[in-house]
């Protein structure tokens, strides 16, 4: 256990940062995961934006880093390019 006032502290914001991140990192996995369960183009298309705004917010809070956002961004426009 911690002695210092500091490392408690420490703990206690590492904790609320982790839940934070946490949650915004599972939203945009469900998300990508709609986007890529989605079958009409049009539909993907209009998702898409949306998609790739929170994951260029989440790289430049660096809750991901941004060559796995650009990586996911580049996996789901080969996916909806590939519908039909």
């Amino acid at each position: 256990m911690a002695n210092h006032k500091s490392s408690l502290k420490r703990i206690r914001q590492t904790k609320t940062r982790t839940l934070h991140n946490r949650y915004y990192a599972k939203t945009m996995r469900n998300a990508v995961r709609k986007l890529r369960a989605l079958t009409n183009k049009e539909e993907a298309e209009a998702q898409y934006p949306k998609v790739q705004k929170m994951l260029d917010k989440l790289a430049q809070k660096n809750i991901i880093h941004k060559n796995k956002a650009a990586n996911i961004k580049s996996g789901l426009a080969k996916h909806i390019a590939s519908l039909g």
